[in-house]
């Protein structure tokens, strides 16, 4: 079990992220809102100050798919 004082610690880092990424937030709770299938790709672009973007995909497969329900499963066991 954790800590009640961890656990406040942690909301109020949620709270303080979704206050400085609202639209970031938005776009996870829109992904998230249904489950995630296979052949879906996600992309991800990192732009560093005065750097070129660096940007990566990936493709989901079934086995990626199993990983998150097995995460999932081990998270509400806890």
């Amino acid at each position: 079990m954790m800590n009640p004082a961890n656990i406040m610690k942690i909301m109020n880092a949620k709270n303080k992220f979704t206050a400085n990424h609202p639209k970031f937030v938005a776009f996870l709770s829109a992904v998230f809102s249904r489950e995630m299938e296979e052949g879906t790709v996600i992309e991800i672009t990192l732009t560093r100050p005065g750097e070129e973007p660096m940007t990566t995909n990936m493709k989901i497969k079934q086995s990626d798919l199993d990983l998150m329900r097995e995460l999932q499963d081990m998270a509400k066991n806890q």
